[in-house]
């Protein structure tokens, strides 16, 4: 279990791409701090895995929270608030599974929950301590002779008011709240897709009042046989709600009083999942005025964007920092402090090109005509796109910056290219910088004379290279020959273009290092 933590935590943070830092605000530097504020819905409870299909039960997830305030220590305050909810509508109001930042395991007193299965007679099959209150087990998991599940926590209110307590699954449920049953009855189905009841069960939630501080413990009673699937329960429980421009303005007033602020914003299920479009690259609910209020107060704001995929950033200039964190897994928490203490380095590159707002995308149009949608852009799509439209996004493909420096010299390529055969470039990176890191040589092509239809420049090949602070190390980049063809319907075959390609090598499909002229016939 701790080599997989490891692999996972190593792969999140080697996948995280630093678009901005200006200043160098990041990696902070924990000596020099006292109070960190940590912002945003997602920093509590952050997305980490795609939905739909996509979707597992890991045994744990770390959220940036609780990875940075164990990376900071006690030395450091780290408070949070959620700043501008993103959920909205009746997904606001489903039950989110009570995780390790709000209770404990009423048998152990560590963070999580008990399950326990139970026979007719109530004696006890099995017990199991869980990290998470969203449970699942398939029915060759389920103990012979089980006929209920019981899941019990213990949760401890930060504050007083309307709570929300909650299950979710199908079957016959019972909630119990300090003893009291709240809730006995049976949920049912509310579509006929199987598969997604089993991603977003159907739900049943009381409101209760509860003190600040207070000590409740909750369980939830399920009769094994009655769900869809398996053996399943999620036991949830919501703060009570706060208006939202108080909420605002309790970040802002957090994030003026501290000496360096993280802003966690991102997507939802609701707008970014599997099965369904997305309407729009803007990010729910209020976050992007979340970013610019918080900034204004303090202008050492990193903002962590939790994505799977490409939103806009209308407020990118404006921040000094922006890293790109995707779907992190279950390590999320402790991948982003190490990253964004510099433990690590942050090591991704942009697969696609961002846009800062929406309408600078180079797309001729999103929305299908009596039902078809044509690709009138043909090859330029993403950076392509960009670059034949002589348009400026956020950030470019290929970009990503670590906490080091670099240059990139002594390019060198065969100045002919026989049929059939690839390329090898070549170069000899050095780190200029005081720290030891990586970087990605790219090599982009390019025809500008070409009687074919070709897009401005496009990416060829690539190799990731890693040197010591002062250090130089010699990089070899292998172009394959299908980089320099095109298909030709004429011959129903790839084929070659005689003439002169140009050779792009650099560090993203805009920053050229050296440019080298090859013949291909």
């Amino acid at each position: 279990a701790r080599e997989q933590a490891a692999l996972l935590l190593r792969t999140a943070a080697a996948g995280a791409v630093l678009l901005r830092n200006e200043g160098g605000l990041l990696p902070l530097s924990v000596p020099s701090l006292c109070r960190v504020a940590v912002l945003g819905a997602g920093a509590a409870s952050a997305r980490v895995q795609g939905g739909g299909s996509a979707e597992v039960f890991p045994p744990y997830v770390v959220s940036p929270l609780e990875g940075l305030r164990a990376a900071f220590g006690p030395g450091v305050e780290v408070v949070h608030a959620v700043g501008a909810p993103t959920s909205t509508g009746p997904a606001a109001l489903r039950p989110a599974p009570i995780g390790t930042d709000d209770v404990r395991d009423p048998a152990t007193g560590e963070p999580g929950v008990r399950a326990r299965f139970l026979d007719a007679h109530g004696a006890e099959l099995d017990s199991q301590h869980r990290r998470s209150g969203r449970l699942l087990w398939s029915p060759s998991e389920v103990p012979e002779g089980a006929a209920q599940v019981e899941v019990t926590a213990r949760l401890r209110t930060e504050v007083a008011g309307r709570w929300q307590i909650g299950v979710a699954g199908t079957g016959r449920y019972a909630l119990d709240v300090d003893g009291t049953t709240v809730f006995d009855g049976v949920i049912e189905m509310d579509t006929d897709d199987i598969a997604a009841v089993a991603l977003a069960p159907p739900y049943e939630v009381v409101d209760v009042e509860l003190a600040a501080d207070q000590v409740v413990d909750l369980a939830v009673r399920h009769q094994v046989g009655t769900a869809v699937f398996g053996v399943s329960a999620t036991l949830g429980a919501a703060r009570p709600a706060v208006p939202e421009d108080e909420q605002m303005a309790a970040a802002v007033a957090l994030a003026r009083s501290a000496d360096a602020v993280v802003v966690v914003v991102g997507t939802t299920s609701e707008i970014e999942s599997e099965g369904f479009d997305r309407t729009t690259l803007a990010l729910p609910g209020r976050q992007d005025e979340l970013v610019r209020a918080v900034a204004a107060a303090n202008p050492r704001t990193a903002v962590v964007v939790n994505s799977g995929g490409p939103v806009a950033l209308p407020w990118y200039r404006e921040v000094p920092a922006v890293l790109l964190s995707w779907f992190p897994g279950q390590e999320c928490g402790h991948a982003l402090a190490d990253v964004l203490t510099g433990a690590v380095e942050p090591g991704g590159r942009l697969p696609t090109t961002w846009a800062a707002t929406e309408g600078d995308g180079p797309v001729p149009t999103t929305v299908p005509t009596a039902g078809r949608l044509d690709y009138a852009e043909g090859l330029h799509v993403g950076h392509r796109g960009w670059l034949r439209a002589g348009a400026e996004p956020a950030a470019w493909f290929g970009h990503g910056l670590g906490y080091t420096t670099w240059r990139v010299g002594d390019v060198t390529a065969p100045p002919d290219v026989a049929p059939g055969e690839a390329v090898t470039v070549r170069a000899r990176v050095a780190n200029t910088g005081a720290r030891r890191g990586a970087e990605v040589v790219q090599v982009y092509l390019s025809r500008p004379d070409s009687a074919l239809d070709r897009p401005v420049r496009w990416l060829a090949g690539f190799a990731r290279v890693e040197a010591g602070a002062g250090e130089e190390v010699d990089v070899e980049v292998e172009v394959p020959r299908r980089a320099l063809e095109h298909w030709s319907a004429e011959q129903g075959a790839w084929a070659t273009e005689p003439g002169e390609f140009r050779l792009h090598v650099g560090r993203s499909v805009v920053v050229v290092d050296a440019e080298l002229t090859v013949s291909a016939t």
